[in-house]
């Protein structure tokens, strides 16, 4: 198996972990409030990710550079929020200047989402 594609699972694992822990400390917290996991982990993700993306753009020579990279971003952030990655993949579309691609790709995943949770609800109700 492949070092990258072990830096992603084990990165997966952590933040399935860290995902799982968050929810049942703060549902056994705040149980009226259980959306908060949920806005803790992407928004602490998209800290995260934000500032990954940033270390390794500016310090490309650093050794493993790409094990780091598989490890947190994609199997560590990923696992504990995608929000992270639509929000990084958005900023970078803004500073590229494609700022009608990235207001439709914010648009069509924001509201396509719930669109297709909706649909995923009615199709489970039939």
């Amino acid at each position: 198996m492949s070092r990258l594609l072990l830096a992603a699972l084990a990165g997966g694992l952590a933040g399935t972990l860290m995902r799982y822990l968050t929810g049942l400390w703060l549902v056994a917290r705040y149980p009226r409030h259980f959306f908060l996991a949920t806005l803790v982990v992407n928004l602490a993700g998209c800290l995260i990710i934000g500032y990954l993306h940033g270390f390794f753009v500016l310090r490309p020579e650093l050794p493993g550079a790409g094990l780091w990279r598989a490890g947190l971003m994609l199997g560590f952030l990923g696992a504990l929020t995608t929000f992270s990655s639509f929000s990084l993949d958005t900023l970078r579309l803004l500073e590229n200047g494609q700022v009608l691609l990235a207001m439709g790709y914010l648009l069509l995943t924001v509201t396509g989402g719930l669109l297709a949770c909706w649909a995923g609800l009615l199709l489970a109700r039939l």
